[in-house]
């Protein structure tokens, strides 16, 4: 078995908002935390963002009773490589989850505007280690993170 594995995959996501409004969601740390770091089975214990380039985000999260990992935190470190307001943001990021780095991955969040709205284009390009999540189910767990996203920007 491969020590790492390396996988790339991109999800479309059509919002009926403009570039503008979806890019706030990314760009406030209040919006972004409702649906990027609040969730189900999950405490915030950390939540920290510098939305710039060279900044640098911190999420700690921990899982409750009844989850898979019960006590187990889970930190994404996340460095932002470009922004292009309204645009573009480009973020390197890194997945702990308990004392076992998972992976580092390259994001990519295009934001193309639609005559109903904006296309997001979300690219993930990842390097994942042992006992890690794994590509399937990382793509799985952003689009869930953009379904939140479509219902936070719903209301």
């Amino acid at each position: 078995m491969p020590s790492v594995i390396h996988s790339t995959f991109t999800i479309e996501k059509s919002y009926p908002v403009s570039p503008e409004r979806v890019f706030s969601a990314f760009s406030n740390s209040t919006q972004k935390r409702k649906w990027h770091g609040e969730s189900r089975g999950m405490a915030v214990e950390e939540f920290a963002m510098d939305f710039r380039v060279g900044g640098h985000d911190r999420y700690q999260l921990r899982f409750l009773e009844g989850t898979p990992f019960p006590g187990t935190a889970i930190v994404n470190d996340t460095t932002y490589q470009d922004i292009v307001p309204n645009q573009r943001i480009v973020y390197a990021y890194t997945m702990t989850l308990g004392d076992n780095r998972m992976s580092a991955s390259l994001a990519t969040f295009e934001f193309v505007p639609t005559e109903q709205g904006t296309t997001l284009i979300f690219t993930d390009q990842g390097a994942f280690f042992e006992g890690s999540d794994g590509p399937a189910m990382r793509e799985d767990g952003w689009r869930k993170l953009l379904d939140r996203l479509a219902g936070a920007l719903a209301r």
